[in-house]
């Protein structure tokens, strides 16, 4: 059963910059995808659709049955089960990080959910041993690093129990434990049943998760979609340019061989 379906999206920045054309995405409950593509060809905007920050400029999002527009977002009962179901993750943490310490972050969305200071509170003690920062409860935002960061802007989401997770990039800056840690998070999040939407260029992330995955070009439509076989398909992903021809010149000649952070090179 289909949670998210995207039908025929198209978005363009003040009306002239496009930024998604003719998107068609179906996203069933407890799926992993994994939108790719190449900066700029529209991921963000795509799960900032999604998650009803911003408005397409023609098609129709669903989340379960019901259309998501300005509109329906006004309906308070529906904009709080939509809220309380969709957890939306930022590439950048700072811009999710306002509370005065990690605790405060941690309880503020599930009290605007409505739920008391007790359960809340419950909630928040458990997600902080769940990620291993109940060291960092009393620390204000500004004085963490950029591994803790990622990891209380999870918990901010997590403390709200969402059945979707939406992450942008979540593997962006993070040093090689912080990302290990973040795998196995997702890992075990979708295992327990969680539907996970990231956006992100890392093939190497997608390789370890083996989500499905959704690629964007660079015109912003839809090029593909399905599974390993497209980490595979090197001309795939050189047309929508995740990966890309390094030419090494010699004494005898010249050299061309593919070049990823994914990819080993090829001779």
């Amino acid at each position: 059963m289909s949670i998210i379906k995207l039908e025929n999206i198209s978005y363009s920045y003040y009306g002239k910059i496009p930024a998604l054309t003719g998107i068609d995405l179906e996203i069933n409950e407890g799926e992993m995808c994994a939108v790719i593509g190449a900066n700029g060809s529209g991921k963000s905007t795509l799960l900032q659709i999604i998650n009803g920050l911003i408005y397409p400029d023609s098609g129709t999002v669903y989340f379960e049955d019901k259309i998501i527009t300005e509109n329906s977002l006004r309906e308070k009962n529906f904009l709080r089960y939509f809220r309380g179901n969709t957890g939306f993750v930022f590439q950048n943490s700072e811009v999710q990080l306002f509370c005065q310490t990690v605790l405060d972050e941690l309880l503020f969305g599930p009290m605007q959910l409505g739920l008391d200071k007790e359960e809340a509170m419950a909630r928040s003690e458990q997600i902080l041993n769940m990620l291993n920062i109940a060291y960092l409860r009393d620390r204000p935002s500004h004085m963490l690093s950029g591994g803790e960061k990622k990891r209380v802007a999870i918990a901010s989401v997590l403390t709200m129990n969402p059945r979707v997770l939406l992450l942008d990039e979540p593997a962006s800056g993070l040093d090689p434990k912080t990302q290990c840690f973040l795998i196995e998070l997702i890992i075990g999040l979708s295992e327990a049943g969680k539907t996970i939407i990231m956006a992100t260029h890392d093939l190497a992330l997608v390789d370890d998760l083996k989500p499905r995955i959704a690629v964007l070009s660079e015109e912003h439509r839809m090029e593909a979609s399905g599974g390993d076989e497209i980490l595979k398909d090197t001309m795939l992903l050189r047309n929508v340019n995740l990966i890309h021809e390094h030419l090494h010149r010699y004494a005898d000649g010249t050299h061309r061989h593919i070049h990823t952070h994914y990819f080993s090179h090829e001779h």
